[in-house]
C-alpha cells in the first residue's frame, strides 16, 4: 500500500517549460491517502548547470519510506536528450536502486537496475522515467491532445500515453488556479489503475495536482503546496 503511494509521488512536480526553452523550477507538494491517516510530502526542482544541461532533482517521503531520483538532460534543438538517471527507494520493502548512461553517440543504453546489467538500444526519441514528464510538460503547453513516449524502464522499454481532457480550476494552497486536466491512457483490459492530472495554465503549465485510483479503490491526492517558476513564486486567485 505504501509502495503505491509513492508511486504515485514519482509522477509530481512536471516543471514548467515554454515550446522551445526549459524554465528553472522547484515545488513542494504535499500528498494524502484517503483511507488511512497517512500523509507523505515531495520536492522537485530543475536547475541549469554551467555546462549547459539540466538537473531534474526528486525526493519524496512518507513515513519511514523515502525515494530520491535525479536526471541529467540536454536540449539539443526544441529536443531533450536524456544523459544519465538516477533512482533509489529505501525503507519500503525491498530496496530499489537504478542507474542509466544515455550514449548517443554509441545509440546505446547502459547501467544498472536492482543489481541486473543493462543494455538497451537507444533509439531517437527515448526517454528516462523522469524527462518524459517534461517532455509532456512541453506538450501539454503546445497544446496537443494526446502524447506518446517511449521510457526506457530499467531492461526494457515501455510506451506511455496521455490525452487531455479539458479544463478545470484546482484549488491548491498558493489559491485557485485555471489548469488542463490530462489522463494516463491504460488498456482497461491489463490495467485499471487510473492517474490524472492537472496543469495550470497561467505558470507554464505546472503540475498542481495529481489524483491515482488504485486498481482495489485506493485513492492517492497530490496538491501544490508552494512553487517557483523561473524565479517568480506561484499565486492563484
Amino acid at each position: 500500500m505504501r509502495r503505491a503511494l509513492l508511486f504515485a509521488l514519482t509522477l509530481l512536480a512536471l516543471p514548467a517549460v515554454q515550446a522551445a526553452d526549459l524554465q528553472p523550477f522547484s515545488a513542494s507538494y504535499t500528498a494524502d491517502w484517503k483511507q488511512l491517516p497517512m500523509s507523505g510530502s515531495a520536492e522537485r526542482s530543475l536547475s541549469k548547470n554551467d555546462n549547459g544541461t539540466w538537473t531534474l532533482s526528486f525526493k519524496a517521503s512518507m513515513m519511514i519510506a523515502s525515494l530520491t531520483e535525479e536526471s541529467t538532460i540536454r536540449l539539443d534543438k526544441d529536443t531533450l536528450l536524456p544523459q544519465s538517471y538516477t533512482f533509489e527507494r529505501g525503507g519500503l520493502g525491498k530496496a530499489k536502486k537504478i542507474n542509466l548512461d544515455f550514449d548517443w553517440s554509441s545509440k546505446m543504453v547502459t547501467g544498472s537496475d536492482r543489481g541486473d546489467p543493462v543494455k538497451v538500444p537507444l533509439n531517437s526519441g527515448m526517454l528516462d522515467k523522469s524527462t518524459y514528464q517534461l517532455a509532456l510538460q512541453r506538450d501539454v503547453a503546445a497544446g496537443k491532445k494526446s502524447m506518446s513516449y517511449q521510457v526506457v524502464e530499467g531492461t526494457d522499454t515501455d510506451t506511455y500515453d496521455f490525452r487531455v481532457l479539458g479544463s478545470e480550476k484546482v484549488s491548491t494552497k498558493a489559491g485557485s488556479v485555471d489548469a488542463i486536466k490530462v489522463e494516463r491512457v491504460r488498456d482497461p483490459t491489463q490495467n485499471k489503475r487510473t492517474t490524472v492530472m492537472w496543469f495550470a495554465k497561467d505558470w507554464d503549465y505546472l503540475l498542481v495536482r495529481l489524483q491515482q485510483v488504485e486498481t482495489d479503490g485506493k485513492e492517492y491526492n497530490i496538491m501544490l503546496q508552494e512553487g517557483t517558476v523561473a524565479g517568480k513564486e506561484v499565486k492563484g486567485s
